[in-house]
């Protein structure tokens, strides 16, 4: 075996397991607070789901990746690589749509009470759950046509075109119908990114005026306690900051593997790191901010933003 890829296969067995470990971290914590307190704040059931699909991500790219740069070869059959793969689209879809749920989730709760989001203020904590569960059948159906275009390495099946993705091939007889294929899955992704831009600068405009608006009323003098609601907003903000940066990487990879015929080792192992980042990251940036707050917050006067 060669050291690079040993090398190869430390780094992926590595961003697994420091990855899976941060998630199912905060996976216990939020299990562990619904079953002493019997309740979760809507962010916290977000977050929950977040961590799920996370690890789903991880998993399912992670360790087919690290078994493959140690040396493993085929032992994924054609079944296997749908699976293997579906579940990864369905992780990633659904780490999207959860942080694009949390950012305009908490757009709508930091508005002020006399906007025309006023209505929707009462209503949102109420209905998370059903748009959390929604989002999963969303993110199962949006990709479930993802497998067709994937087969074991073995497979003798008749294509025209085929791409060693490592532990499975891609495969597809058809330009247009991989375009058309791109463009359906690329749809869902460009109409959350699209929210979050939306939430995240939404948030940004009403944390200014009310930090404009304190700072009239009542000059400098203002407290050095973080609010809640300011403290949870930037937590989000920075989120979905992370988020955008990887996604905008990892599309781009994904995108140059699909034009060339024949992508190197390097760029398929590459763009499969890049996968893995965020889904490793957000936990602990999670856990940082969440035990010490007051490195993320500006100072806030003592009132809620209202």
């Amino acid at each position: 075996m060669a050291s690079m890829d040993v090398a190869t296969g430390t780094i992926f067995l590595s961003q697994t397991v420091f990855g899976t470990l941060g998630n199912f971290s905060l996976l216990y914590h939020y299990l562990f607070l619904y079953s002493t307190e019997h309740r979760l704040r809507p962010t916290d059931l977000i977050l929950k789901h977040l961590m799920i699909a996370n690890s789903l991500a991880l998993l399912s790219k992670g360790v087919p990746q690290t078994m493959t740069a140690f040396g493993f070869k085929d032992f994924l059959n054609e079944a296997g690589c749908k699976l293997v793969f579906y579940l990864h689209r369905i992780g990633r879809g659904m780490s999207m749509s959860s942080i694009c749920l949390l950012s305009v989730f908490q757009a709508i709760m930091i508005s002020p009470r006399d906007s025309t989001q006023a209505e929707l203020k009462l209503k949102a904590p109420k209905h998370t759950g059903s748009f959390v569960f929604l989002c999963w059948i969303l993110a199962m159906l949006a990709n479930i046509s993802f497998p067709v275009n994937v087969t074991g390495k073995w497979s003798d099946a008749n294509i025209t075109m085929k791409k060693d993705l490592g532990y499975c091939s891609g495969v597809g007889n058809n330009k247009l119908m991989l375009s058309v294929l791109a463009a359906m899955l690329s749809f869902p992704d460009v109409l959350c990114l699209g929210l979050m831009i939306w939430a995240s600068g939404s948030m940004v405009s009403i944390l200014h005026r009310h930090k404009q608006r304190v700072r009239y009323i009542r000059g400098n003098k203002l407290s050095a306690r973080c609010s809640p609601e300011s403290t949870a907003t930037q937590r989000i903000l920075v989120l979905v900051s992370i988020f955008v940066s990887f996604y905008t990487l990892s599309s781009t990879f994904q995108l140059c593997i699909a034009l060339i015929n024949n992508p190197s080792w390097l760029l398929v192992n590459i763009s499969a790191f890049i996968n893995g980042c965020f889904p490793t990251v957000s936990p602990y940036v999670l856990i940082n901010h969440g035990s010490s707050p007051s490195k993320l917050c500006f100072v806030w006067p003592r009132n809620k933003i209202s």
